[in-house]
């Protein structure tokens, strides 16, 4: 293993002086393969950050279907088409540390959730210290046979460490057994100083969790729910949560009685957040993605191209229409 010195040397004469690594190994004799692990290994230690710049003349049609209907910046991510939904999910993870990486800034407060996908993500954030950034816990992760601590913890964790920030957990339960323990609950002055920072937060960044589908989403498969809550969710019509916090597709939320019941930011809390990136991989989350949007809980989208052309493709019926004209409306 070199030291990050000569790491950081063979990184400047790459990137910066256009060095050749055939030029690079006879200057420094070392071989042409030792080159190359070197400069894979400064971009790990976020020595060296690779990004394409935003161009709005570039955007897939795709993402310029779903900005104008609703009014998003949309990042979608090529896949090739035999890809599995595990790779679709790895190649949107690293699109979406990127971006992630982007938005993070000094003296900010950065909202995190849990689930499937932001464990995808959170091992490519690149290093990138900042000073007075704190990342807070949105939503509790407590169940009936797990604390939480261990996986929500370790993904809050990991994100400060990629940014050599301090954290703040959230210890709640998912869900709590009654809506009323949860109003007693929100009134003590040690959570208090918790929902307060969520308010003060200036990014959030979560995925949405699907009722099934190819990659399972944490909430149904983790202990978190019983036959009985499941069986009630697809009765009232809901198609997945945000923050576990459940929608429907037509973007409601409000009169579905679990969610009194959960400990995450509501679609109306989220949208007083200036900027809300939500990560989706896999068909099966685009009806929840799609309530999600009609729900004003998001700003940015990370999603794969297959996804990408479920949703449009869903706009463009009679629902798609009329979203559309409400929007014009709007405007």
């Amino acid at each position: 293993m070199h030291d990050r010195q000569t790491i950081h040397r063979v990184a400047t004469m790459y990137y910066v002086q256009d060095q050749t690594m055939d030029a690079i190994a006879a200057q420094l004799r070392l071989s042409r393969s030792t080159v190359s692990r070197m400069l894979k290994t400064a971009r790990e230690l976020g020595l060296v950050t690779i990004s394409v710049a935003s161009d709005p003349g570039s955007e897939s049609p795709l993402a310029q279907a779903i900005s104008s209907t609703f009014g998003v910046q949309t990042h979608v991510v090529p896949c090739r088409s035999s890809a599995t939904s595990v790779q679709r999910l790895d190649q949107v993870a690293r699109v979406a540390a990127q971006l992630i990486s982007t938005l993070v800034h000094d003296d900010e407060v950065v909202g995190l959730a849990w689930g499937t996908t932001l464990s995808a993500v959170i091992p490519y954030l690149p290093a990138k210290p900042t000073r007075g950034t704190t990342i807070v816990q949105l939503n509790g992760a407590a169940n009936q046979v797990s604390s939480g601590v261990t996986y929500a913890g370790e993904l809050l964790t990991r994100t400060a460490a990629a940014f050599d920030a301090d954290v703040t957990y959230f210890p709640t339960p998912a869900f709590f057994d009654y809506a009323d323990t949860k109003a007693a609950l929100w009134r003590e002055t040690s959570l208090k100083r918790v929902l307060d920072l969520q308010r003060r937060c200036d990014l959030a960044v979560f995925g949405v969790g699907a009722l099934q589908g190819e990659v399972s989403s944490q909430v149904y498969v983790g202990g978190y729910l019983d036959d009985a809550d499941l069986a009630t969710l697809k009765a009232t019509g809901v198609v997945g949560d945000v923050c576990t916090v459940f929608v429907r597709e037509d973007g409601t939320w409000a009169d579905i009685e679990l969610n009194h019941r959960s400990s995450g930011p509501t679609p109306a809390d989220l949208a007083t957040i200036p900027r809300r990136v939500c990560i989706a991989s896999g068909r099966s989350k685009v009806p929840a993605l799609v309530g999600a949007l009609r729900a004003g809980a998001i700003t940015d989208v990370v999603i794969d191209e297959p996804s990408a052309a479920l949703l449009v493709d869903r706009l463009r019926g009679p629902a798609g229409r009329g979203e559309r004209l409400k929007r014009r409306a709007r405007a």
